[in-house]
């Protein structure tokens, strides 16, 4: 298959772009392919517990930012849905989880140009050349054994789970990270006792805590994590500016040394921390427990893991206490992540980054990946650029505009770079 544009996963970011395309650039829309190795449209599959919410407003869709009178809209599938009045006595800004998972496939649905195909995993990139060692394009190889051609390349796909290093060599079968407990915990019997521990300190960690309660009801669950204890998202109206689209220039712009300030300074707005909600809702669940006696559920904290083993059925956490350096063993059968992600460059990037030859992964303003030539091909990084882009470029913030800003780029670059045949040394079978 060959198409113009090649977007590589169909989450947030790139159903924004295909929105973008088909408004802005229906022409690239028509030759326009989305791919994702799922089988549904799915926005945070593993963490779709029913009572969750966004943790931004649902202005902060695909479009309203971009185009408030796009049919797109969170607002206008609330509409078509017949759910609107609903929504808007429900006098809020955050919409369930699950609410927004349902407006992206309705967006998936909507699409007339751009065309999505699921169950495609995509396993490799690697650039084409023409004689001259100019990049044409790019191949992209799926877990199926197909390729797809394409001039443009826009990586839209998530970072891979952190998976802590102590943990590294515990069987899969005992680590469940949070983009995975939906589906995994599906698979448990939710009637058996299970020794739990739970790890991290963030929001995914406290959602999971919660509803441990629910899925292992009758389970012993430690919670371990580094800190001190839990601690409230530092974000404020002012703060909050910070994570406007326009503010992406100023971030941009600023020199390395303010960058790397004011990343530091607003990390505890967005890592680490737990919505204040959450918090209360934690809190008087375990002042409840403490009320009945009941201690099978459990805070550890300023603890460090420092080694762990499987023994038989068991995995073995050596746990190192910050305070007094004390070691002691926890015995579990199942280890919960609440981690995060690593935070390098995804896997695939870095390697198609070795393929150009590339010693550091830059982007321009407009998301395009930094060449070593004057190339007749663009590829493009959404969601993975905060060391230059800010804090809000992994977020729902600044998706519409960053759409645009592709979108518009794209259209220029193919305007002022007209497309060239692909070279003779091409492999066989392309």
């Amino acid at each position: 298959m060959e198409v113009e544009l090649l977007a590589i996963g169909a989450g947030p970011s790139n159903l924004g772009l295909a929105v973008a395309l088909e408004e802005l650039a229906p022409d690239l829309a028509a030759n326009t392919l989305l791919i994702d190795r799922n089988p549904t449209i799915e926005w945070q599959p593993g963490m779709l517990m029913p009572w969750a919410t966004s943790q931004v407003s649902f202005l902060k869709d695909l479009v309203t930012q971009r185009d408030p009178c796009s049919r797109f809209s969170f607002l206008n599938h609330l509409y078509e849905t017949g759910r609107l009045d609903e929504f808007v006595n429900m006098s809020t800004f955050t919409p369930y989880r699950v609410e927004f998972a349902e407006y992206l496939r309705w967006v998936a649905d909507s699409l007339t140009q751009v065309r999505i195909q699921l169950g495609r995993e995509c396993v490799a990139v690697r650039p084409r050349r023409d004689d001259a060692g100019s990049v044409t394009g790019w191949v992209t190889s799926l877990a199926d054994g197909t390729t797809i051609l394409s001039r443009y390349l826009v990586y839209g796909g998530s970072r891979e789970p952190n998976i802590p290093p102590e943990l590294a060599g515990v069987s899969p079968d005992r680590i469940i990270h949070s983009t995975q407990y939906r589906r995994r915990v599906a698979e448990l019997d939710g009637e058996l006792p299970y020794r739990v521990a739970l790890v991290g300190s963030s929001q995914s960690a406290a959602e999971m805590f919660r509803a441990l309660r629910d899925d292992l009801h009758d389970s012993d669950i430690t919670w371990l994590m580094r800190s001190i204890g839990l601690s409230s998202d530092q974000s404020s109206k002012f703060t909050n500016e910070m994570y406007y689209p326009s503010f992406v220039d100023e971030f941009y712009d600023a020199r390395p040394a303010a960058r790397e300030q004011i990343l530091r300074e607003l990390y505890r707005t967005n890592y680490s921390v737990v919505t204040p909600p959450m918090l209360e809702h934690l809190y008087a669940d375990l002042y409840l427990d403490r009320f009945q006696e009941r201690t099978e559920r459990r805070l550890v904290t300023m603890v460090d893991i420092t080694s762990a083993h499987e023994a038989g059925d068991e995995v073995v956490l050596e746990l190192t206490d910050r305070r007094t350096g004390a070691v002691t063993e926890l015995r579990r059968d199942l280890v919960f992540l609440g981690t995060g992600f690593d935070t390098r460059m995804p896997r695939l990037v870095r390697e198609l980054a070795s393929d150009l030859g590339l010693e550091h992964i830059e982007v321009s303003r407009q998301y395009r990946l930094e060449l070593q030539d004057d190339s007749k091909a663009a590829c493009y990084l959404q969601g993975v650029n905060e060391e230059t882009h800010g804090i809000s470029d992994s977020l729902l913030s600044v998706l519409a505009q960053r759409a645009e800003e592709i979108c518009r780029d794209i259209v220029a670059h193919r305007g002022r770079i007209p497309a060239t045949a692909v070279s003779a040394d091409e492999p066989a079978g392309l």
